[in-house]
């Protein structure tokens, strides 16, 4: 008999992928702070999140320090940060923690990984994050020209396994960030344990109003977006 688990994924499988990252209409603030933006660092709400934000060192896809990241933190909309302090909440409860690996984005950021798409010579990450897709392709669905990072609405994240005393990460079936079929949220070619470790997340950030990126198990959206029509561009530091 199937699980709830399974069942759930398989209609993941069934269902067509949404691009959500796609171009849209909108409008960059003018805000030079987060709390102009109404943002604020997540850990002011959460303190127990654990913070591994890729793209202020040079462990990411592109092998450096992404312009825009100063400092590793996270910054998210008072309302989405407030959800996923709830999320962080409910899986302590459980001996779990959350792993963030990306929060806001500034939106020179994000032009900085259309650049970085475009230029055919820089190939030092590819070995690690996507070695089954040629570089041009990462352009439908992966990296794209907008996206809800920039609103402060979406988060890239994993989870920690605090059950034992010390923390370690779950097996995801990937790593945060590898460009491949494998890193669809309901991938058949991963294990039952890591259908479980994926179902455990898509449980907890559902519950309270995040939707699943399904190319990336990583990726969530707080829905409704508080601002989906702004996009701030103020670094992280």
């Amino acid at each position: 008999m199937a699980t709830a688990a399974s069942t759930l994924l398989g209609l993941l499988v069934a269902l067509p992928l949404p691009l959500p990252l796609l171009a849209q209409q909108v409008q960059v603030s003018p805000a030079t702070s987060p709390a102009q933006a109404g943002i604020v660092d997540v850990t002011t709400l959460a303190p127990d999140i654990a913070l591994d934000i890729r793209y202020a060192g040079s462990d990411n896809f592109t092998g450096r320090v992404v312009p825009g990241y100063e400092a590793p933190r996270c910054y998210l909309l008072q309302p989405v940060a407030q959800a996923l302090a709830r999320v962080q909440r409910g899986l302590r409860a459980q001996g779990y923690r959350l792993q963030v690996f990306d929060c806001y984005r500034p939106v020179h950021a994000v032009q900085a990984f259309v650049a970085w798409v475009h230029d055919a010579n820089d190939q030092i990450a590819k070995p690690r994050y996507y070695p089954n897709v040629d570089k041009r392709q990462l352009l439908d669905g992966y990296i794209a020209e907008t996206s809800g990072h920039s609103r402060a609405a979406t988060v890239d994240l994993g989870v920690l396994d605090c059950r034992a005393g010390s923390c370690t990460a779950l097996d995801m079936g990937t790593g945060f960030d590898r460009f491949d079929p494998m890193a669809h949220t309901a991938s058949p070619q991963i294990s039952s344990v890591q259908k479980q470790n994926r179902q455990l997340l898509l449980d907890a950030m559902q519950a309270q109003g995040f939707a699943n990126y399904p190319m990336e198990w990583w990726h969530y959206t707080f829905k409704p977006e508080p601002t989906p029509g702004t996009s701030y561009d103020f670094p992280v530091r």
